[in-house]
């Protein structure tokens, strides 16, 4: 039950990580981090389905996850939008919901 918790944690977090830095990575890794994470297929249908070996589609995961940690090290951009969240959810619990409103809109102005 724990590595099944933890590994679902893991998929989560490479999903986070994804969404922020996935353009940054190779179009091979951008598909297979894709279809393994997200499509719940297994190595060998990867393989399979995109005519490579198993062991092509093992070293395309590995190094797209090496290369999300890698660009969370350097630029802290997942840190800063969970802390960001943390931190309106504070603010929420402080201010009125008339405030709080005003808060996010002026957040929304930014994207």
């Amino acid at each position: 039950e724990f590595r099944r918790v933890l590994f679902r944690s893991f998929i989560i977090l490479v999903n986070e990580l994804f969404d922020i830095y996935g353009e940054l990575l190779s179009k091979t890794q951008q598909k297979m981090i894709k279809l393994y994470y997200n499509m719940d297929l297994s190595l060998t249908e990867i393989a399979e389905q995109e005519n490579v070996s198993r062991n092509a589609v093992h070293d395309a995961l590995k190094k797209g996850i090496e290369s999300l940690s890698f660009f969370e090290d350097k630029l802290h951009l997942l840190s800063k939008k969970n802390n960001l969240h943390k931190r309106l959810s504070l603010l929420e619990k402080e201010i009125s919901k008339e405030d709080y409103k005003r808060v996010l809109n002026i957040f929304k102005e930014d994207e």
